[in-house]
């Protein structure tokens, strides 16, 4: 796989980064439907928040850099690239499948300790 190294402009930016809140959108709504459960998801300029009961995870942005905190407190940076994706140390994924795992985990019925 390619990586991406142009920064993308502002504008795409903003667009990757509705497009990041409609993916945690579509992703919580698909994943509550089993227990019944909902995830509330406010979108800023700068910030999207997801909550679901207890679980929360908030997203800023500067630029093409997003910073995200989880309730438990853990975090980390990630970049978005000029095609859509998401780079981490780790290297690059695409923003649905990261979405996707936010989702997943936010919308898990059991604590975290209950988890491991």
């Amino acid at each position: 796989m390619t990586t991406s190294r142009v920064d993308p402009s502002e504008e795409i930016c903003a667009e990757f980064w509705v497009s990041l809140a409609s993916l945690l959108r579509s992703y919580t709504a698909a994943h509550g439907l089993n227990g019944n459960r909902q995830a509330t998801v406010e979108l800023g300029e700068e910030r999207i928040l997801v909550r679901c009961g207890e679980n929360w995870l908030v997203l800023e942005r500067k630029g093409a850099s997003v910073n995200w905190k989880r309730e438990d407190g853990s975090s980390g940076m990630l970049e978005l690239t000029d095609a859509g994706r998401l780079r981490s140390t780790i290297g690059e994924e695409e923003m649905d499948l990261t979405a996707e795992a936010w989702a997943r985990d936010l919308m898990w019925e059991l604590p975290r300790e209950q988890m491991r």
